[in-house]
């Protein structure tokens, strides 16, 4: 995803299991006074880190009981999540509250969510989505069970055994050990975050592009179908974040290190050198490493353009001219706003949030769109055509794009002088003369926002804090209603397709470990709730 929508900032993240809403009404309270904030925030750190980590680390919900635990999957109870809301996002928000109170409890339990990831770490540097600390074998398990039948999760399907870009994990792991060591420059965790870095440069391609995995594996792929993940990967911004992360590095560090510059430069010359010819200018989700065309991905990514991808990269190549002043990366962007123009979705099919079809042919401009079907990932198959209609509901076949805002942006950049936007370039800044925002976790930071706190725009309702404190019950968490579960894993799902109609369900037949919506919701502890909250009692100690 982009910067303004990446799954590092839980306030807008889509990558929570569950729906999140706190069990029951709690009465505004008067704002309390500091040391009762400071006690709440330590009181709920301390269950989180005595009684739901497991090795320093975390999945996004548990039951109270922890008879069962969710990352994205169901994970076994040695397990620990990498993508956020998981374990890195913890230890941002454990760092942040010791910014905010100088507490050493908050920096002991930022140091032991660092220490889990270490622990998990590729040898060449990056992370997988998850850590099992049972051990590779108990993960492979994993994979082969509970991971094998997740029908519509197909990053799930497979050990590979490396590590991936994919959904910020890695990229906010490298943040959090980037911070962790800038904060008292603890030589234990230098090494670590050299080898995240060096993963960064050693995974780019000569041409400035990234794969989604990496290092390469024999023989994936999954389906009948090549290994994608070998191609260049635009989707969730993986090109973005890697960027976004050298950069902090270049600054923070005080590094002169023209390896960093170099994989920067190339980072975001791919944009430019990916954008196809007239007369469809646009981007795929992914593009072949030798002939830059758009190729496909999982199978319900289809080799085609994608108009969110599209939008996105236009906006990351206004930010790359503010990096650099070169002209270049605005060229040819009017050509692609145009183009979004174009394909907007057919007057007949417009609805709330459908501005755009996902997914452009190439050469034709037809849209198409995404169907399954089938009960379970042995008999189900996803497929792509031209009908709108009975789409499936866990990836979105149309997207909502404010085409007109993006044009503003761009004309915005385009009126202002290069040497107007190289005066404020973090790029072009003195390295080490810039510091990291001082928070991550209040809204979602980006390079743009080094020398400042990363607060968030508006302050926190004063009764807010008050009604966090009454509201952490005795045990020492947020109660939150989980809305969303999955059915155990049960065994290998058979060929016979059962149970009904899965056309548009987020969920197969018993045998699909894919989560889904319940009508039952059971009260649990979220990740992304104690984020939200203690961001919340943070703003509020600053009030």
């Amino acid at each position: 995803m982009p910067a303004s929508l990446s799954r590092r900032a839980v306030l807008v993240s889509g990558a929570a299991l569950a729906a999140l809403t706190a069990t029951g009404p709690v009465l505004a309270q008067a704002a309390p006074d500091r040391s009762t904030i400071l006690a709440t925030m330590k009181r709920a750190a301390a269950f989180m880190t005595d009684e739901v980590a497991v090795g320093g680390g975390y999945v996004w919900q548990v039951l109270p009981d922890f008879s069962r635990r969710w990352g994205e999957l169901e994970a076994k109870p040695t397990m620990i999540w990498v993508q956020p809301p998981g374990t890195a996002t913890v230890g941002h928000v454990y760092l942040d509250a010791y910014h905010a109170t100088g507490d050493e409890q908050f920096y002991t339990a930022a140091k032991a969510c660092a220490d889990a990831l270490i622990a998990g770490q590729h040898p060449r540097g990056g992370w997988n989505y998850v850590i099992d600390t049972a051990g590779e074998e108990s993960l492979k398990d994993w994979y082969e069970t509970v991971g094998g039948n997740a029908w519509r999760l197909e990053e799930f399907q497979h050990y590979d055994g490396n590590a991936t870009f994919d959904d910020a994990g890695t990229a906010e792991a490298s943040q959090l050990l980037l911070r962790v060591y800038l904060e008292k420059r603890e030589r234990k965790y230098r090494r670590p975050l050299d080898r995240a870095i060096q993963f960064v440069l050693d995974a780019q391609y000569p041409n400035g592009g990234w794969p989604q995995r990496f290092p390469f594996v024999e023989g994936g792929g999954l389906h009948g179908n090549p290994d994608y993940t070998p191609y260049i990967t635009f989707n969730d911004d993986v090109a973005g974040e890697n960027i976004e992360f050298l950069l902090y590095v270049h600054q923070a560090l005080g590094s002169n290190d023209r390896r960093l510059v170099d994989a920067i430069q190339r980072g975001m010359d791919i944009f430019v050198a990916t954008q196809q010819p007239m007369p469809q200018p646009a981007w795929g989700l992914q593009h072949f490493p030798d002939t830059l065309k758009p190729a496909p991905a999982r199978t319900i990514e289809p080799q085609a353009f994608a108009t969110h991808t599209t939008a996105t990269n236009i906006r990351s190549m206004i930010g790359f001219y503010r990096l650099t002043g070169d002209r270049k990366y605005l060229a040819r962007l009017p050509e692609a706003l145009d183009w979004l123009d174009q394909v907007k979705t057919p007057q007949r099919l417009i609805a709330p949030g459908r501005t755009h079809p996902t997914f452009i042919l190439e050469g034709s401009n037809t849209p198409v769109y995404i169907h399954r079907r089938g009960s379970n990932i042995r008999n189900g198959r996803y497929y792509a055509d031209d009908n709108p209609n009975n789409v499936v509901i866990h990836y979105g076949s149309f997207r909502n794009l404010d085409t007109a805002a993006i044009r503003a942006e761009y004309e915005a950049a385009a009126a202002l002088t290069p040497e107007a936007v190289i005066a404020t370039s973090p790029l072009k800044a003195r390295p080490g003369s810039l510091a990291l925002p001082k928070y991550f976790t209040l809204r979602d930071v980006s390079i743009w926002d080094m020398n400042t706190e990363g607060r968030r725009p508006r302050p926190v309702a004063a009764s807010r804090a008050g009604e966090l404190v009454s509201g952490l019950n005795a045990r020492g968490y947020w109660p939150t209603m989980l809305t969303t579960t999955s059915n155990p894993y049960i065994g290998p799902s058979p060929e016979a397709v059962t149970g009904g109609e899965f056309q548009t369900t987020r969920v197969g037949d018993l045998w699909d470990t894919s989560p889904y919506n319940t009508d039952f919701p059971v009260e649990g502890i979220s990740t992304q709730t104690f984020i939200q909250n203690m961001g919340d009692l943070i703003e509020a100690l600053q009030a």
